[in-house]
Parts: structure tokens; C-alpha cells; sequence
């Protein structure tokens, strides 16, 4: 029987795994073949002065990330030694290891470089409600040093009717919405860009493009060439294996009317299994851990079986068992 944590019990079991120091960035060496998880969990001790925001910049972690992760913490003011679950070790998403992948469900872009047994991934911000940002299949087509943006008609009207009217070309610079760096998507109306605010990345702040820290942008600009292919998806639920044991990370479902019910949850699960047939067709599998995972959806990789080649096929668990 594997262990049952407790969400907040199980967050800070994990991030004792890792005492954090400062990173430049999430450079990650990919794992062997049939391996999916990268990085650690970490946990600091907040100063007085810490925000989340500002964490977040130092660690390269969004907003909704590291409030998942830290249920109960005040994420404008921690306090001083409070400890702070640094969400630093993730599930690779599912479908091939290249090009960029922009997972919605996790505000996170990974980049696979062609040729490199690594892989970068970093916080983005994304869509908001009316706005949201598409799933497809593109690559990049063009990149732009100091962009200026031409707003669209339909931003236009909206900030006009907010009393904040744009002009019809904002020049680069400090002020300008798109930040230091724009990378072009095949998929009409999209880029990946920085942003003229320190906050926002993490969060659904943006009218459909993706918005990164600056200084990710920049780096970003110096890996990826024109015609890397972008694959969106939007997966809250995803299955890795690591060290023989099949594993569980669960996020908050996206949804512009609201969060799914249980039922909906139930078939996103069993759908995620699906994509995941290789590691999930026979699997010995504690449906209570599977439960407190997707109850908690806090970003964090937890231990919730391990294939035996003599247990049942996933189809025949319960018909509902998240309730």
C-alpha cells in the first residue's frame, strides 16, 4: 500500500528533498529513456520582504504555481522563516521531446533544443477569460529584437471603453506591452513575448498571447531558431514514471465558465491514462493518493502506483473512483 499525505503533509515531505539556492534558470538535464520527471522539489525560508511575485522571478516560477504549492500561505506577505514550497520538479508533458510545448493547465513553456540532452522550461502568462490562448499544432515564424505593437482593433476598442485609450502603434521601450523580445507564432494573431509589468507571469493576464519574464524572453531569443515547431496543449493531469514508480501531477483544469465538476475531473484522469497507455495499461494503482492528488492540485509529482505486468488493465477501476 503506498503512503497517503495529507495535501500540506505531502507538500513539505517533498520540499525537504531540496534546501534552494538562487538559479539563473531551469536548465534540466532530460532523463534516460523511459523516464519522464526532471528537477527537484526545493523549500526556502521566506525573508521578511518576500513576495511570491518576487520568488517567482528568482526561481523562474509563475504566480499560480507557487500558490498551488503553498496552500494557506499569504503569497503578498509569507512572513519571515515561513517555508516555501518551490514547485522545481515537474512530469514532462506527454508527446514528443522537441521543439517548444506550452502547457496551459501549468502556465509553463519547455523547450527541447535539437541536439541537447536538456531541456528549459519557464513560467509563462496566458490567456484570460474571453481571451484564451489556443491549443494547436505551429511553429515560429519570425523573431523581433525591441518590437513595437500595433494594437488590435478589438484591444483598442476595449481599453477606449476603459477610459485608457492606445495609440495605433506603441513604440519599443520601456513602456511598450510586448517587452524586449517577440517570437512570432504560425498561429495567426500569437506571440510569445516579454512584458512592461512585474506581474502577471503565472497568471491569465493576457489577451491570448504568451508573456514571459524579460530576461526569459532574452533568453529564449539566444536558443530558438525560426521554424521551431510549438505544440499547445492544455493538460492538467499528467503520468510519469520515475525510479520504477508510476507518478501523478495534477493542476487546476482551465476552464472559462468555471472549474469542471468531479465527474469531468474523473474522465480527465482517465483520459490522461489514455494518452499515457504505455505506463498506464497495467498498473498497480492506490486510487485514494490518485484522489488527494486531484483534490489538492497543487503541481507536485506524487507516487501513486507501480506497473505490474499481472494487474488489471486501468479500464476496469472504478467507474468513478474520485468520489
Amino acid at each position: 500500500m503506498l503512503p497517503r499525505f495529507p495535501a500540506v503533509t505531502r507538500c513539505l515531505t517533498l520540499a525537504a528533498l531540496c534546501v534552494a539556492g538562487p538559479v539563473a534558470a531551469l536548465e534540466l538535464p532530460l532523463p534516460p529513456p523511459g523516464e519522464d520527471i526532471v528537477g527537484q522539489v526545493q523549500v526556502i525560508k521566506a525573508k521578511y520582504e518576500d513576495t511570491f511575485a518576487d520568488l517567482g522571478t528568482t526561481y523562474d516560477l509563475g504566480y499560480s504555481e507557487m500558490v498551488a504549492a503553498n496552500p494557506g500561505v499569504d503569497p503578498w506577505l509569507p512572513g519571515a522563516g515561513t517555508e516555501i514550497v518551490l514547485p522545481t520538479r515537474f512530469i514532462l508533458p506527454p508527446g514528443p521531446r522537441e521543439g517548444i510545448v506550452i502547457n496551459l493547465a501549468e502556465y509553463r513553456l519547455y523547450y527541447f533544443p535539437k541536439g541537447r540532452n536538456v531541456v528549459y522550461t519557464f513560467p509563462l502568462g496566458i490567456g484570460r477569460e474571453g481571451w484564451g490562448s489556443p491549443i494547436a499544432h505551429t511553429s515560429i515564424v519570425a523573431k523581433t529584437p525591441n518590437p513595437t505593437w500595433t494594437p488590435p482593433a478589438s484591444i483598442k476598442a476595449e481599453h477606449a471603453a476603459d477610459g485608457d485609450p492606445l495609440p495605433n502603434v506603441v513604440p519599443a521601450g520601456p513602456d511598450n506591452p510586448l517587452g524586449p523580445f517577440k517570437f512570432t507564432l504560425g498561429t495567426p494573431g500569437y506571440l510569445i513575448h516579454g512584458s512592461n509589468k512585474k506581474f502577471g507571469i503565472g497568471m491569465r493576464t493576457s489577451h491570448g498571447c504568451f508573456r514571459m519574464f524579460n530576461n526569459n524572453v532574452l533568453e529564449m531569443a539566444g536558443m530558438v531558431p525560426v521554424g521551431t515547431s510549438v505544440r499547445i496543449i492544455n493538460d492538467s493531469y499528467k503520468f510519469g514514471v520515475s525510479g520504477g514508480k508510476v507518478y501523478l501531477e495534477a493542476h487546476t483544469p482551465l476552464d472559462d465558465k468555471g472549474n469542471p465538476s468531479v465527474v469531468d475531473k474523473h474522465t480527465a484522469v482517465i483520459n490522461a491514462m489514455l494518452k499515457r497507455e504505455d505506463i498506464t495499461n497495467n498498473l498497480r494503482m492506490n486510487w485514494d493518493v490518485v484522489r488527494d492528488v486531484v483534490a489538492a492540485e497543487d503541481g507536485l509529482p506524487v507516487e501513486i502506483g507501480v506497473p505490474n505486468t499481472t494487474a488489471p488493465m486501468v479500464t476496469s477501476a472504478p467507474i468513478d473512483p474520485l468520489q
